[in-house]
Parts: C-alpha cells; sequence; structure tokens
C-alpha cells in the first residue's frame, strides 16, 4: 500500500468510526450495508465546473465512504449564494478573490490546520507568496495576504494556527486563440493581452463574464493597449476606472466583443462552434479543445498572467458530524491522486509531489517541469489534449508563478466595480 493511499484509507476508517459509533455499531455490524446507507453523511459542495467534476465527486466517495452532492454553478452566481445562504452548503470551493466577500459576509469558520494532515507538504506559494525568489507577488489578492486567520479576526499575512480556506487547487490563466485564424505568437515576448481590444479580432472576442475577473483580463489589455495606466491594477481608483469603461463600452457598442461566457462549457462552445477566435480562457477549456482538435493556444502574455488560486472553504452553519467529514473531504484533495485528475487538465495542486507518483514521468515533465511531452498525453476526459513533442505554453510551473501580474481580486471600491460592469454588460 503506497503512503498516499494509506492517508486515505485512514481518513476513510475515520470516518466509518463516527458513522458507527455507540447504540449504532451492533447494529451496523448486523445490517451493515442498510444501515450505512441509511446514516451516510452527505456534503454538499457548492462551487463551480472548475473542480466540480463528477470522476472526482466519485473516487472521493468511493474511497471516503461519504455522499457527496456536487452543485456547479458559474462564478458570479456561486459567490452570490454562498455569500447570502451559508446553511446551503457545507463546502465552498472557489476562488480566493471570493475569500474577502465571504469572511466579511461571516458565511464561512476558521479551518484548523492541526486537522490538515498534509500541511507541512503545502509549498512556499500561499505561505509566503512566492515559488521561486525572484517570483513577483503579483498584484491585488494574493493568496498568503488571507490565509490566516489573526487574534482580531481580520485575515493576514502573519502565522496562526487557523487558516480561512485550504490551499489546494490553482494557476495561473491568460486568454486562448485559434491559430488557425491568429498565428502563433512567442511566449512572453509578443504574446500580449492588448490582443484581446485589437481592433482586427473585432467580432470574434469572448471574455469570462466575472467582475472579479474579467475585469483584470480587460484591464491588462486595455493598459498594454496604452487606453489607460493603473497606479495599482489590484485596487484601482474610480478615475482609472472610469477611463476604462469608457473606452470598453465604445468597443461594445461598436461590435467589439462576441459574447461573455459564464462557465467553462460555455467557452469551449464559443471557440468550437467559432463564435470567437480569442477569448478569456480556463485551462481546462484548452485542453478540452485541444483533444477536439480545435487548435487553440494559452497564451503567456509579456505584461504577466493572471493568477487565481483555489480555495475550499468551511460553511459557518456545518458543525458535527458533517464538519468531520469535510475535513476528510479536504484532506482527501491533498493525498495525491485528485492532484494527478486535476494536472491533466492543466492545473496545480499545493502539495505536488505527493501527486507525481500517481502521473506519469512524461506527463510530470510536461505539467510541472516545462519540458516537451515524451508521448502523447490524454486529458480527464481521455482524449489527447497533448501531442508528442509539444512544451506548455508559459513553462514550468515555477516560471509560470513566477510571472503573476495581478490576482483575481475583489478591489477597495468593489461595489463600485460591480456596478461599472454590469453597466458594461447591458450597455
Amino acid at each position: 500500500m503506497s503512503k498516499s493511499e494509506s492517508v486515505v484509507n485512514r481518513s476513510k476508517r475515520a470516518t466509518l468510526k463516527k458513522l458507527t459509533s455507540g447504540s449504532l455499531a451492533t447494529l451496523a455490524l448486523a445490517k451493515a450495508p442498510y444501515v450505512f446507507a441509511r446514516n451516510k453523511v452527505q456534503l454538499k459542495i457548492l462551487g463551480t465546473h472548475v473542480t466540480l467534476q463528477e470522476e472526482l465527486r466519485q473516487k472521493a466517495m468511493a474511497d471516503l465512504g461519504i455522499d457527496l452532492l456536487f452543485e456547479p454553478k458559474g462564478s458570479a452566481a456561486v459567490l452570490q449564494k454562498a455569500s447570502m445562504a451559508p446553511s446551503s452548503f457545507d463546502l465552498f470551493e472557489q476562488w480566493s478573490n471570493s475569500i474577502n466577500v465571504l469572511w466579511r459576509s461571516g458565511s464561512i469558520q476558521p479551518i484548523e490546520k492541526k486537522r490538515i494532515s498534509n500541511w507541512t507538504e503545502i509549498n512556499a506559494l500561499t505561505k509566503t507568496g512566492k515559488v521561486a525568489k525572484d517570483a513577483k507577488f503579483g498584484a491585488g489578492d494574493a493568496p498568503y495576504k488571507l490565509l490566516h486567520v489573526q487574534e482580531d479576526n481580520s485575515l493576514g499575512i502573519p502565522h496562526t494556527d487557523k487558516i480561512s480556506f485550504l490551499p489546494y487547487v490553482h494557476n495561473v490563466d491568460s486568454f486562448g486563440y485559434n491559430t488557425n485564424v491568429i498565428p502563433k505568437g512567442i511566449p512572453y515576448e509578443t504574446e500580449s493581452w492588448g490582443w484581446l481590444l485589437d481592433e482586427k479580432h473585432r467580432g470574434k472576442v469572448g471574455i469570462v463574464n466575472a467582475p472579479t475577473i474579467g475585469l483584470f483580463d480587460l484591464a491588462l489589455a486595455a493598459q498594454a493597449n496604452g487606453v489607460v495606466t493603473f497606479g495599482d491594477i489590484g485596487a484601482m481608483t474610480k478615475q482609472e476606472l472610469d477611463i476604462l469603461f469608457n473606452h470598453l463600452i465604445e468597443l461594445k457598442q461598436n461590435n467589439h466583443f462576441s459574447g461573455f461566457w459564464t462557465s467553462v462549457p460555455e467557452s469551449v462552445d464559443f471557440m468550437r462552434t467559432n463564435r470567437v477566435h480569442i477569448e478569456s480562457m480556463f485551462s481546462p477549456a484548452v485542453s478540452a479543445l485541444n483533444g477536439q482538435n480545435v487548435p487553440v493556444t494559452f497564451a503567456a502574455p509579456k505584461e504577466g498572467y493572471r493568477g487565481w488560486h483555489g480555495v475550499m472553504c468551511l460553511s459557518s452553519a456545518t458543525q458535527g458530524s458533517k464538519k468531520d467529514a469535510a475535513y476528510d473531504y479536504m484532506n482527501w484533495w491533498l493525498s495525491g491522486w485528485p492532484g494527478a485528475f486535476i494536472a491533466r487538465q492543466g492545473y496545480y495542486i499545493s502539495n505536488p509531489q505527493r501527486s507525481a507518483k500517481y502521473l506519469s514521468n512524461a506527463e510530470w515533465d510536461y505539467w510541472y517541469q516545462g519540458k516537451a511531452a515524451a508521448e502523447d498525453l490524454r486529458g480527464t476526459d481521455g482524449n489527447i489534449s497533448v501531442k508528442k513533442g509539444d512544451i506548455r505554453t508559459g513553462g514550468s510551473y515555477e516560471k509560470r508563478f513566477s510571472n503573476v501580474a495581478v490576482w483575481n481580486t475583489v478591489m477597495p471600491i468593489y461595489e463600485y466595480s460591480l456596478q461599472k460592469w454590469y453597466e458594461f454588460i447591458s450597455t
């Protein structure tokens, strides 16, 4: 039995022990299948299509002996529901830009570090903000700024015994473009966010409809094209936002944008049907399209990436056996297999060395080391998404996360940015 399997099995046994304690123990032994099914703990997981995938659900249920109910939604809808109705979920999975909103609303509770089995294995990205000495911290809501719960119940950088989220899945995002139409650029040299607002792509541009994500794609693009210069792109001023959105609304009225997508499957459909040639994109969409023989390149912009970090949060309403099972599920995510699974769609895990044993040498070298694929590689859908000889755009894990321009962020003038965003979308 591998070390990783041992961790998962211990977690499973712990959950089973809780379910069959006390007066239920004798009955459970006599009629185990019936009683177990009747008393199985169910966890409600609210999140996005990025991590709430059926194969992950089935594997977790088999490993842990709990029932999981996944509710995937678009980014904005997920955050709205979680901030207003903590009793509607047990665990929340999204991105670090949601933390400030959820924490201030009282929708999530602190997570105890001592109950995270592999906490010491989590790398430096969320603990110190850097994966390498010369890496950029990135503007905005860098996850290390939001991780630790302070004595005054605020979130901050000093390390404490409690955290606001479990660090797990993360990546850097940019835009994808169809190389049948747009000539392939050079990573970090010619590929630019400015392409999103280039007149030559008018009518064939898609943007993610999320005011804490799509806003930064467009801000980076506008800045690259000299439309506006931000003093701090992670904390824009009202004047800067006005300049940006006046320009964007003018472009929209000239039919520059083809559409605004709200989920990964929708973004795939945009590109697959030729509705767009270039768009905001997440890594699973690129993997899916390449698996369908649509030649999409995930750009490595010379201005730097927009970074995001997955957060798994514990609802303030979750207690008792559900809370225990929630910790089991969080620990499962850092047990190895899940990290390997999501690597095949281009995502990273916070303790990658534990997942390495579940990846082939060719997969590890391509996804994490930035080396040429030694063989064809399949994505999570089973289709070949990487051809032999391909090199991951942007290079290795360390290089990509050394070039973060800004993180998904809830800015100090969040309400004003929301107003401007929806004015833009509805114009």
